[in-house]
This record gives structure tokens, sequence and C-alpha cells, in this order.
């Protein structure tokens, strides 16, 4: 049913979105289908009513397929600080820290904190468990955005939701564990969205009252369940007033009214995001220090790479190419001002094609402007664009796109519609084929480092971190290589060599290293990096026995960083190795005060207490590493040589058989069993067990000299 008012047609459109103005030539883009007859809901079938839940669930399967490859993946860049290595998701007391203080982690996100803290619960570090949440979370994102576009009448709303579920782009949205601020922020972000649409429809007259009190809260309820898990959302509001603006052609002061406590809290928790970006994460330096002009610049070219992965996503890369801005090119401002005269040009042929566009145009640019170069975020040190950066953004784009391809689709022949209809098909088959192979680039950190390579080889972040992820594997040399290539590229860059430094002292190849750390105290980095470089001389300074210089070096990393778990347990090593095991023990215990998960800090501590004669606080030491890492068989050793000389020789057996399980070449352990079956009288056993120390070992003094003297008892046994 169409009216008229101010000479403009409008349609009632009840349940959907009210009174809609006829925008012009593509007036399709705001026109919602007429009245039901009064007996429609009476006369619906089973199919009618059975339709939406096919819909959703032909859109959940498009996503657990193409996702699917996610759930062999293991944990890659960042996750160690989210879930691998984070303590808060461990305890009950960590629960509350998520909330209660904001320096518990990078970002203060603690719904995707908890999110991490209850699925530690379920399956502790199992990534199989993040990667399955991360895509149910992406599959109801999916559906809601369906939902959504279908309430505000976007045509073809189902295939935006469609192409969104399974674009390349938001593979590292959801492939990635640590990127579940996105996919559920998304979630929340949608969910207020439509429930604001249920308290005050788009149809009902401008400025009106919200009308649902309880939908209206839920709306802001949700907002902020968003925004606490990531504050990109914060655009809602403002994506709500465009959305008026495209349905009734102005947005009223009371639209805004009601809207305002929502600007408030996003206002609010966008700033606490922004200030712990710059204090907490570590977005200050060189990498950050740009004029507006050069900001601008980047602004116009990071919008027009989003739109064009968007409808091109290949190649994709974790790392894109850092690029060179420089406001005395003139070819660079060709993108700013270029996407102004898109938007100039959308809003004066509104009357003629409609506003439809420009609000899709609108929407994008709006939701991307927090990751377009006018706030720093630290993923700027390596790239001014990455792909998880327009996971919400790509909306306003994909969901525009769709909307035109639909409306042309209406203008055409049924045999061209017939053909364009299997164009769309193909087109979400490829893009989902795309995505699905992009998966495998999260399987882990060697593979991901090495896609991007592959892409960027450029990249000196990529050597960096593909080194680091070879170094934990202990593959040194092939670390060394890596390193020394990101430096060339690089190579003002502290940290990587401060990765050298570390790859060479593993190596033994101490003067190297110490030459590397030394030229990283005078390279670019911040008080983080300068920490690290003195903790890593102090590391190789121990090598070489030089304890006092390496205490130098850790105190000083203390004062750049105090209360660090890793400086103040070497700073204990160097202690006790100059002698002073009071203050070394003393140090380790500090240090285990702030990280009890520490294995080797509690071996350590151990072996302090055992050389100052406390067998009972070195057994509970030794037993605590034993725990915390039951697949070293040198911790098993140590607790079973303690066990031994403290009579206990079933435990002390017990625990040197695991380490000639873990080792069968050990020759401690081989000597460690030697000496329990000589206590024990048994001087066959205790030979035998010798003699395989020494074939590990030809050299072992200690095993050279009991065998001796087991084989004078036994030969003395025989002769009496």
């Amino acid at each position: 049913m169409a009216i008229r008012v101010g000479g403009r047609r409008l349609y009632h459109a009840p349940g959907c979105s009210g009174l809609v103005a006829d925008g012009g030539a593509a007036a399709s883009w705001s026109r919602m289908k007429p009245d039901r007859p009064a007996n429609a809901a009476s006369s619906r079938t089973n199919w009618d009513l059975a339709r939406p839940w096919l819909a959703a669930a032909v859109l959940i399967a498009l996503v657990a397929f193409v996702y699917a490859p996610t759930l062999a993946n293991g944990f890659i860049w960042d996750d160690d600080l989210y879930v691998q290595n984070n303590l808060a998701i461990r305890t009950p007391s960590g629960l509350r820290d998520v909330w209660t203080r904001l320096d518990a982690f990078p970002q203060y996100y603690p719904l995707v904190q908890t999110s991490f803290w209850i699925e530690y619960q379920l399956w502790e570090l199992d990534p199989r468990g993040y990667h399955a949440t991360n895509l149910a979370l992406h599959a109801i994102a999916t559906v809601l955005l369906w939902r959504l576009l279908s309430r505000l009448a976007v045509p073809g709303a189902w295939l935006a939701a469609a192409v969104f579920g399974v674009h390349p782009v938001h593979v590292e949205s959801v492939a990635w564990v640590t990127e579940r601020k996105n996919v559920l922020s998304l979630v929340f972000a949608l969910g207020s969205l439509l429930a604001y649409l249920r308290a005050s429809p788009l149809g009902a007259p401008a400025g009106v009252r919200p009308s649902g009190a309880s939908w209206y809260l839920l709306s802001l309820a949700s907002y902020v369940a968003a925004l606490l898990s990531k504050t990109v959302t914060a655009s809602v509001p403002a994506v709500l007033l465009v959305a008026y603006w495209w349905k009734r052609g102005r947005v009223t002061g009371r639209d805004a009214t009601w809207l305002a406590p929502f600007f408030a809290v996003g206002l609010a928790l966008s700033s606490v995001t922004v200030w712990m970006e710059r204090t907490h994460v570590g977005a200050v330096g060189p990498e950050w220090q740009l004029s507006f002009v050069e900001r601008v610049l980047i602004a116009g070219r990071a919008a027009w790479f989003y739109a064009g992965k968007l409808f091109w996503p290949h190649p994709l890369a974790f790392f894109y190419p850092r690029w060179t801005i420089d406001a005395h090119q003139g070819w660079q401002f060709v993108f700013p001002v270029a996407a102004v005269l898109v938007i100039v040009a959308l809003w004066m042929t509104r009357q003629r094609i409609g506003r439809g566009a420009l609000a899709a145009v609108l929407v994008f640019l709006g939701v991307l402007t927090p990751a377009l170069g006018f706030f720093d975020v630290y993923p700027f040190r390596y790239s001014f664009v990455a792909d998880h950066f327009q996971y919400h953004a790509s909306i306003g784009v994909i969901a525009g796109a769709v909307a035109f391809g639909t409306l042309c689709h209406r203008r055409l022949g049924r045999r061209a519609r017939l053909a364009a209809v299997l164009v769309a098909a193909v087109l979400v088959a490829a893009l989902g084929a795309l995505a699905r192979q992009q998966t495998r680039c999260y399987r882990d950190l060697p593979t991901l480092y090495e896609s991007v390579i592959a892409v960027n080889p450029s990249s000196w972040a990529a050597h960096n971190n593909l080194g680091r992820s070879l170094q934990n594997q202990s593959r040194y040399e092939e670390a060394v290589v890596q390193f020394q290539q990101a430096i060339s590229l690089g190579p003002h860059y502290a940290r990587i060599r401060n990765n050298l430094g570390s790859a060479l002292s593993s190596l033994g190849r101490l003067e190297e290293a110490e030459a590397e750390l030394t030229r990283a105290l005078a390279g670019e980095g911040d008080a983080t990096d300068q920490a690290d470089t003195r903790v890593y001389l102090g590391v190789v300074l121990i090598k070489q026995n030089r304890f006092a210089e390496a205490a130098v070096e850790l105190r000083a990393a203390l004062q750049l960083r105090p209360r660090d778990p890793w400086a103040l347990y070497n700073l204990g090593v160097a202690q006790g190795g100059a002698g002073d095991l009071a203050a070394g023990a003393a140090s380790i215990r500090e240090s285990l005060a702030i990280d009890p998960t520490s294995a080797n800090a509690h071996h350590e501590l151990g072996s302090m207490q055992r050389a100052a004669g406390d067998a009972a606080g070195a057994l509970a030491s030794y037993a605590e590493a034993v725990q915390l890492e039951p697949d070293s068989s040198e911790f098993s050793i140590d607790l079973g040589s303690v066990l031994l000389e403290t009579g206990d020789l079933d435990g002390a057996e017990r625990n040197l058989r695991k380490a000639l399980e873990l080792d069968p070449r050990s020759a401690d352990a081989h000597a460690g069993l030697g000496i329990l079956f000589a206590a024990r009288g048994d001087l066959d056993g205790a030979q035998a067990e010798f003699e395989s120390a020494l074939r590990a070992d030809p050299n072992d003094a200690r095993a050279i000299e009991n065998l001796r003297r087991v084989r004078e008892a036994s030969s003395q046994s025989r002769r009496r």
C-alpha cells in the first residue's frame, strides 16, 4: 500500500521496516514488500515456516565446510599471549583479573578472555576447541547478518550473507584464535543492531521514541558486550543513523538522543583501547610518528586496498608490504582524493540513483575508520593494512555490491536471470574454495610465515618470526639464516638482533652472540626490546661463567622491566654461579611468585637447595619441576638422585627408570641406577648399569670410579 506525504511516495510494510521513502531510479534499495492479506499468517504452509530455517542451515553448512580445515590447525602468532601462556585463563582468580585489571592482557577485552577461560576449563590447550568456537561464532554472525540485511530489505540479503561467510579475506579472523575478538564482537554487534531495529523500526516516523523498552535495553547490553570484545564495534550507533538516513532521507535530533548512551559508552571504551594500544601494547616509536597529512594518505590508500581485496582476494598475506608514505609524491594523493570524489558523486546523485550506494560506502568507511591510520595500532609496525582489520567493515561493500547485482538481475529476461543465478552460485563456490585453501596457511607458525614470504619476500617480520618458530623447534642453524635475512631487511630493529644472539647462544657460538647483542643495545628498540637484550646478554655471560657481569646486565633489565620472571630467574642463576646460593634462591623464589609454572625455575631452585644441604627443599622443588615438565629426563634423574640420597630407593628407581624411558642412552640415569643397586647389595646389577653408563659416556669419571669399586667389591665377595 502506497500513500503520499509531502509529494513523496511512502510504502507501509508492517513487521518489516514500516514507512520507507522511494528514492528514485534505484528505489528497490529502499522498497519493502507490500502488505500481506489479513489472513496471510493463517495461510502460511509448513514450507513457508521451514524456509528461514533451511536458509540459515545452508549458510551454516557453507561456513562449516569452508572452515573445517581450521580444526586441524594449531596455535599461531600471539596465541601464546592470549591462550597458551595465559596464566589467567587457568585459575578462578585469573577470571577476576580479566575483568578488574587493565594490565592483565595486552588489550582490555574481558569477554574474549572469559571465553578463553571457559574453554580452558573444558579442553585446556587443545587448539581444536578454540578453532571450533571461532568457526561457530563466524557461522552465527553470518546468519545474524542475513537476518539484519533482510530486516533492512537489502536486495539479495541471503546471498550477501553467504558471500560474507565464505569470503577469503575473513580467513584471518576465523582461523586465528587470537582474533576471537573479531568474530565474538560481530555477533554481539549484529545482535545489538537487530534488537534496536525491533525497538525502533525503520518504518516508524522519524524521531519517535523507541517503543520496545526491553528491546532497547537488550540492544544496549549487546552493544556493551560487543565493545568488551572489540571496540571497533563502537561504530554501531553511527551505522544505525546511516540506516535511518538511508530509509527516511533524514535524521532527527531525537534519533541521536536515543542513541546518545551508545555513543557515550562507545567513546569511553574506545578511549581505553587507544590508551592501552600506546601505553601497554607498545604502539609508540618511529613507526607511528606520522603527520596528519601522512595519515590521510594512509587512509586513502588503505580504503582502496581493502575494497580491492574484497573484489579480488588474491594474493592474501598475513603481513602485507608496509608502504612508504611520502607527502612529496603527488601520486599518493590520488587515493584520498578519489575516495572523496566517490562520496561527493554519490551524494550529488542520490536523488537519481537512491541513497543505498552512499549508505553502503559510508558504513564501509565509517566502520573501517579505526584501522585507517588515524589511530596508532601496534600492527602498523609491520604494515598499514591487515585482512582482519576489515572483518566488520566489509559488510558495507559486500551488501552494496550484492544489492546492486540483485537489482540488475531483476531487470534481466528469464534466461539471463537463470544465468545470473548460476554466476552467483559459481561466485560463492569460488570464494569458498579460495577461503578453504587459505585456511591451510594458518596450520602452524612455520607454514604461516612461509606463506607470507612466498607473497611478500621483503617482510622482515615474516623472516624474523619464522626464525623464532624454528628456534622453538631447536632448529637453530635454520633460525640463524632467517634472522640474518630479517636483519638485511630491517637492520635497525633491536629485537631481530636479540633473536639472532639467542640462536647463536644456543649453538654455542657465544662470542658471535655477544657481538650481536651488543649491537642490539645500540639499535632502535623500546624499553621491552632493551630489557630483552640485557637478559639475552646475561644468559650469554652466564654460559661463559662471567657471573658478575651477567648479574649487572640482568639488574639493568629489571630496571627497565621490574618483576620480570625471566630476568629474575637468570639473575638467580648468575648469583648462584657466583657462589651466593642464598641470594640466588631468593631471586628464583621471586620469579616463581610471579610465574609459578616455570619448570626450569623450580629445577634450578632445587639444585641450589641441594647444594646448600636442604634435601627436603630440593625434593619438593624437583618434584614440582617434574610435575610441570614430565617429559624431561634431566628433571627425573635429579629427583631420583635426591630420593636416593634420602633413602627412598623405590621412589628413586621409579624416576630413574622413567628417565631411561625418555632417554635410553642417559649416562646419568644408568649411573644413578648403578648406585641404587649397589645400595641394595646387587653388585651384578650395579656393574651392568655402570657399564651401560660408560657405553653412553666413556669419559664419565664417576662411572669409571664406581665401576672399579663395584668390581673390587664383587671380586672380594667371590673370594669369600
